[in-house]
């Protein structure tokens, strides 16, 4: 690039500096900008156009338009030349707009006079602030240079935006950060909680785009590389302690951080007059900005991979790292793009909250959540670029909705709600070591859900009779590598220890899917929830459920002990890992251990076909547990993953109801225990409908228990087992319509 292009860039921007630095109100700021960019240039216009909300964009500042359209003009993302910008996050060049495709003709601003247009967008690490536009009478294009310097001033306005700059009159002209906004994603764990954000990954903020000494800036840079490489370098010579896919992983991070063409790009935007930490924010907005438009998953994740990498060479360039000297909220949500189990459990019940930019309802970090009974909301589109540390948050994690930096009468409704949750809480201990008798005299066993030690204070606490299940796999999840037999056999101990005598049931590992060991390669498998998991991977490593079946041979010590295997889909896989564990019986016995005073022996009934296995099956089992997600998930062919169907269908949908009944009847038939583990079960009004067709045992998170024994208490299941018969025969799609309808006549909350 010429030495004569590279001075009037970093001229322009001293400028802008300058201009940004002298008092005055944001929208004095912009009329000032756009005059200095457009005699820069040397053109005849420059206009600024900024984001009044998510879809519309509202021309904020001109040189050269008609001073009356700024704040009247606006447009929809799409809609014209700069709307076209704007969706596609992609500069538009032309030397005839008016022919150009999607032009849009706006007579208020009487642009008609231009020919040329060159429109680049205002972005910052992939969020869309606006879209900044030259225009000229002389009908050609703008050179490569123009192009390239227009987009530095573009990223420099990005970062002034996001730092207050432009504060003013217009709502487009407030500061990101001090926006209210709301993000609607996927409950990955029912509760509400208010506090302040806590990012996992703290925001780097860049202070100083512009720079004067361009080859102090360079060295700054190359020496951040060079100790990024080092810093990968190292990471990668312990190869031999992480597995494949985090090895391909570190690979990428090389590849990146040893590319010729990335630091020439950052080392050519700082020649432009950017600062080196804004230089790596460029390209790294540019990444982002590919990312939403390329379709292969492979380029996809790599382009994660550069993104990451960015993020690594800026706390190096700015020394914001992991430790900022921040201090933690008392009351705080976490924000994160997306969060190891270990890394979560780290934080621990610190934690009121967790928000997610990425996840699923069976990922490892919605596992931990729900062992921990912490509101969380998975799939908040761009909240890790909108939150910053210490803003306050509110997450309802029953609606899947996060609003951050809410309105006081959106805050003040939403402590209501918790106070009421509160105070409902309060209302519940008083019953909590009453027994769940329904009014016609029938008792229900309601026991809770549980994953970690963590979980079993709540036992006595929620006036739960037991825990009906105990999930193994967080054991394995949270480890580098596959913890041995007698860390295994210690903890299940000390959960029966905590349990003081109460039924305990423990699921076996329950693995594949969403649910993959770091240590385990990931299989590609077109539809993971239907292929190799839990059972299936049991009985083909067979040395894992052996060991984990003497694990907690010895864990019981005399004791009773329930085992259940999970998603059993036929009888001989339940036969085959019977077998398994009658045999490690045997051979503790011979090795002179003590064996449990009483074993039993259940599956997990999660997929429709186990409910038609022949009725051996259901005479050899000492236990069903309905596993109330996937049952639901693959009697509805609803993937409980998609946001578009899993909410299609309701649980108390007459034909799985009936389904359900078909089931209660067979174990009854056979003497067989069964209960309904799940979501489900902790909701109240579907708690009283499985009890109303016959379920006497109910197993839910902990908070569930004292809301679902509240409405039991008062309830007589021959009226609601009537009620759901009439229902049925009438033909209703469902029966909640006519159980809300009942609970309102006898004046009960809904």
């Amino acid at each position: 690039m010429p030495d004569r292009t590279e001075s009037e860039s970093r001229k322009l921007l001293r400028r802008l500096r300058d201009t940004l630095a002298e008092p005055g109100k944001g929208q004095e700021r912009l009329d000032r900008i756009t005059h200095i960019i457009a005699d820069s240039m040397r053109t005849e216009v420059c206009s600024i156009y900024l984001f009044r909300d998510a879809e519309t964009l509202e021309l904020c500042a001109t040189e050269g338009l008609k001073a009356a359209a700024v704040h009247k003009t606006r447009m929809r993302v799409g809609e014209g030349l700069v709307g076209r910008v704007a969706q596609s996050a992609q500069p538009i060049n032309t030397g005839n707009a008016p022919a150009a495709k999607g032009f849009r003709y706006m007579p208020e601003t009487g642009e008609e006079v231009y020919s040329s247009f060159l429109g680049v967008p205002i972005q910052r690490l992939g969020e869309r602030l606006g879209v900044l536009v030259v225009q000229s009478k002389e009908a050609r294009e703008f050179s490569g240079d123009e192009v390239y310097a227009l987009e530095v001033v573009a990223m420099v306005l990005a970062e002034m935006t996001e730092l207050g700059a432009f504060i003013g009159e217009g709502a487009a002209l407030s500061p990101l950060h001090q926006r209210t906004a709301m993000f609607r994603g996927g409950v990955g764990q029912e509760g509400v909680a208010a506090g302040h954000v806590w990012l996992h990954e703290p925001r780097v903020v860049v202070t100083n785009p512009i720079a004067d000494d361009p080859v102090s800036e360079q060295a700054r840079l190359r020496a951040a590389v060079d100790a990024l490489r080092v810093s990968v370098n190292d990471m990668l010579s312990s190869a031999d302690t992480i597995d494949g896919e985090q090895k391909d992983v570190l690979e990428a991070y090389r590849m990146f951080a040893n590319s010729r063409g990335w630091l020439r790009r950052m080392e050519e935007d700082i020649a432009r007059g950017l600062s080196a930490e804004a230089a790596v924010e460029k390209e790294q907005s540019t990444a982002r900005a590919r990312l939403q438009t390329v379709p292969d998953a492979y380029l996809r994740e790599r382009l994660h991979d550069l993104d990451d990498l960015s993020n690594r060479l800026l706390r190096i360039l700015t020394g914001q790292g992991q430790d900022t000297g921040a201090e933690m909220p008392p009351d705080p949500i976490l924000i994160a793009r997306n969060i190891g189990p270990g890394e979560l459990l780290a934080y621990g019940r610190s934690l009121k909250g967790i928000v997610l930019e990425e996840g699923s309802v069976g990922s490892h970090a919605a596992i931990v959540a729900r062992a921990l009974a912490i509101p969380l909301v998975i799939n908040a589109e761009r909240i890790t670029t909108e939150a910053l540390n210490g803003d306050a948050i509110l997450v309802d994690g029953e609606q899947g909705v996060v609003h951050l930096r809410p309105e006081d009468t959106v805050a003040a409704a939403f402590n209501d709600k918790i106070a009421m949750q509160a105070k409902a809480q309060e209302r519940y201990s008083s019953i909590r070591d009453k027994p769940a008798e329904t009014r016609c005299g029938t008792r229900i066993s309601l026991h809770m859900n549980a994953g970690l030690m963590a979980d079993l204070p709540s036992l006595e606490g929620s006036g739960a009779e037991g825990v009906g299940l105990f999930r193994t796999e967080l054991q394995f999840l949270v480890r580098n590598k596959v913890p041995r037999r007698a860390e295994l056999a210690a903890l299940y101990a000390r959960v029966l220890d905590a349990s003081g005598g109460r039924r305990v049931a423990f699921r076996t590992l329950d693995i594949g899917s969403d649910k993959v060991l770091p240590y385990m390669k990931r299989e590609d498998e077109p539809n993971p929830a239907l292929g190799w998991r839990a059972i299936r991977v049991g009985l083909d490593k067979v040395g894992v459920m052996r060991m984990q079946l003497q694990a907690l041979i010895r864990a019981a010590n005399g004791r009773p002990l329930t085992v259940m295997f999970p998603f059993v889909a036929q009888f001989e896989e339940f036969t085959a890992a019977r077998d398994h564990l009658m045999r490690e019986l045997d051979r503790e016995e011979k090795l002179g251990r003590p064996l449990p005073e009483k074993v039993e022996i259940g599956a997990m009934l999660e997929t429709p076909s186990l409910a038609y296995a022949p009725r051996q099956f259901f005479e050899l089992t000492d236990f069903i547990s309905i596993g109330g997600n996937d049952l639901k998930q693959f009697f509805f062919a609803a993937d409980r993953e998609n946001e578009r169907v899993r909410r299609r269908y309701d649980t108390l949908n007459v034909s799985f109801l009936t389904f359900l009944e078909q089931i209660v009847k067979r174990c009854g038939d056979t003497g067989t225990h069964l209960s309904f583990c799940g979501e489900d079960a902790g909701r109240p009004i579907e708690a009283l409908c499985f009890a109303a067709i016959g379920m006497r045992t109910l197993s839910m998170r902990p908070a569930s228990v004292g809301p679902v024994k509240h409405l039991l208490r008062k309830s007589d299941l021959r009226e609601a087992r009537a009620i759901i018969e009439t229902a049925r025969e009438r033909g209703d799609q469902s029966v909640r319509p006519a159980i809300m309808d009942w609970m309102r006549s006898q004046n009960w909350a809904v």
